[in-house]
């Protein structure tokens, strides 16, 4: 059993920067790949950045590319992700999901655990 915590989420403008950080409880962290998802209002939760659980191999959505990134620390059993450039297209729930095997998955459903979400808002 795995539980995360995300945080980091808030108000910025276009153009600005925010760092989400999740954290997972349990010592198995390191065989869990991890994803980052988010969910606009009236839209499915979908994929925006994946790292596997070396931290080797790292997946975004088109995009995010150039202006998002995915970081693990085993050592603190976390994940963030940084993103800079904002904008308001951006805006979303974020939200934090482990997987119990080594690759990255892009899919929500193969994911097993999930954090409770943090809001991200990119004013205009």
């Amino acid at each position: 059993q795995v539980q995360l915590v995300e945080s980091g989420g808030g108000l910025v403008q276009a153009g600005g920067s925010l760092r989400l950080s999740c954290v997972a409880s349990g010592r198995t962290f390191s065989r869990y790949s991890m994803g980052w998802f988010r969910q606009a209002p009236g839209k499915e939760r979908d994929i925006v950045a994946a790292i596997s659980w070396s931290g080797g191999i790292t997946y975004y959505v088109d995009s995010v590319k150039g202006r998002f990134t995915i970081s693990r620390d085993s050592a603190k059993n976390t994940v963030n992700l940084q993103m800079n450039s904002l904008k308001p297209e951006d805006t979303a729930i974020y939200y934090c999901a482990a997987n119990s095997g080594p690759d990255i998955k892009v899919s929500s459903t193969s994911y097993d655990f999930w954090g409770q979400g943090t809001q991200v808002t990119v004013s205009s």
